[in-house]
């Protein structure tokens, strides 16, 4: 058996789907694993990291998570990505409102993600590399979302480094060019999948509103977090 050169994942080629789900808080793969995937098995637990493989609808899914930041997803997605053979992440997470017509309980579907990162740097493009979505995925999740009517917007957000940030306008210049939300890591998983020719969807929960001030309490985060990790279940289910 190939040794896998990873410090941060234990499994084994063949212990992983192809087509993985991401949300940020392995907590929340722990919570996907045992409530909507059929015989989940644990492939991962170094640094807590936890990541599991089942069944869903017949078909193979994993999920495992990302840990907070484009650093931290652009880790693991790389070693899925390279290592375990895996065709495409559908990044599952939350995020905080922008624009007007985007409310809380909303998906937002990303196409695009403009980013304040330097990730993108190491692969010396002759410009600004765009980091875009599969538009197959998209259009899937758009579809899945519809089918359980569920409201779901597809556009730009804004994927951020810092969580605190120094300047006080960032929002308002945010929303000014049309993004829709902001968050941590889909730009880093885009630009990931697309150095390694493979495929990548963030879908999001609008759990805050920036302008507004609303924001969900903890039990209708899970509630409809439900919604989310169910268009991204059947996104999978439909990409393999």
């Amino acid at each position: 058996m190939a040794i896998v050169p990873s410090a941060c994942n234990e499994a084994q080629v063949g212990d992983i789907a192809k087509v993985v789900l991401m949300p940020g808080d392995p907590l929340r793969a722990k919570y996907v694993a045992e409530n909507y995937l059929e015989s989940p098995k644990c492939f991962n637990k170094v640094r807590n990291m936890y990541g599991f493989t089942g069944t869903y609808k017949g078909k193979q899914i994993s999920v495992m998570g990302s840990g907070m930041g484009v650093p931290s997803i652009g880790l693991y997605s790389y070693e899925l990505f390279h290592y375990f053979n895996v065709e495409a992440v559908i990044r599952i997470g939350s995020a905080g409102g922008l624009a007007d017509n985007v409310k809380l309980r909303d998906i937002v579907v990303a196409m695009t993600a403009s980013t304040n990162s330097n990730y993108a740097a190491q692969y010396n493009f002759p410009g600004l590399l765009a980091p875009v979505a599969d538009y197959t995925m998209l259009t899937k999740a758009m579809d899945s979302a519809k089918s359980r009517n569920v409201n779901a917007i597809a556009g730009s957000v804004y994927t951020c480094d810092q969580f605190y940030y120094a300047q006080p306008d960032l929002a308002s210049i945010l929303k000014k060019y049309g993004h829709l939300a902001i968050e941590m890591e889909t730009a880093g998983l885009y630009y990931t999948a697309m150095a390694a020719g493979k495929k990548a969807l963030s879908i999001l929960t609008i759990t805050d509103h920036l302008f507004t001030g609303e924001a969900l309490t903890p039990l209708e985060r899970q509630e409809t977090l439900n919604d989310m990790i169910q268009v991204a279940l059947e996104t999978a289910w439909a990409t393999i």
